[in-house]
């Protein structure tokens, strides 16, 4: 795919990896972090990247990568307009978001991470760990290729994300709407199982909603 211009949201393992990942594949990177451009120098110099704050992304991208903990997202400045804006992260309560009470009830993730920031969204990269996603990206046709199911309503985007997971060197498959991104989060069968296209797909099926709940709890009885 022709090189787009791609703002990542977040400096940490996901976002880091990313930001190298992108610049690596010729893509132009713009880093963002609440603490602005001078803490993201090293990582800027490193990929090639531009740093700047979260309050002053470029209204040309094509793209924003969210890669930071949801309990961030309210607070975000409005996103450019145009761009496709994919979730790749996950609620982690107890451990680094605040208990956000729609999630528990049973909305889903992105779904709310959508109503905060306004905006369509599509869900994507978040089974996948930021190891895998450094060193574990194959090319299309490859045996040992991880799939990453891609969730979403609007089916242009969807397919633009498709197209970009799989750059990234992993099997990108449409997992559904937002309302089925669920499926994918935390605890359920293919987060983090680093499965061959049709083993995530059967595990995308077998997914129920108890399974991040019980997740959570356990993610909690460890930090509590």
């Amino acid at each position: 795919m022709s090189a787009m211009r791609i703002v990542v949201i977040g400096s940490g393992r996901i976002g880091g990896t990313l930001t190298r990942r992108l610049a690596r594949l010729g893509h132009d990177v713009v880093v963002a972090g609440a603490r602005g451009p001078e803490a993201l120098e090293d990582l800027a110099r490193e990929t090639g990247a531009t740093a700047t704050r979260a309050s002053d992304l470029p209204a040309d991208a094509d793209v924003v990568m969210l890669a930071i903990p949801l309990g961030a997202i309210p607070s975000l400045s409005p996103l450019p307009r145009g761009a496709v804006v994919v979730d790749v992260a996950n609620y982690v309560p107890g451990m680094r978001d605040p208990e956000i009470p729609a999630i528990e009830a049973g909305e889903p993730e992105s779904a709310w991470t959508a109503e905060q920031v306004g905006r369509p969204v599509i869900k994507a990269l978040n089974t996948i760990t930021a190891r895998s996603q450094q060193e574990n990206g194959r090319p299309s046709g490859a045996a040992d290729r991880i799939a990453a199911p891609v969730s979403g309503d609007d089916d242009a985007a969807k397919q633009r994300v498709i197209e970009l997971v799989d750059g990234l060197g992993f099997e990108a498959f449409d997992a559904g709407t937002l309302a089925d991104s669920w499926r994918q989060q935390p605890g359920t069968p293919v987060y983090g199982a680093d499965l061959p296209l049709d083993a995530a797909r059967a595990a995308i099926a077998a997914a129920r909603p108890e399974q991040s709940t019980v997740w959570r709890d356990a993610v909690r009885a460890r930090t509590g």
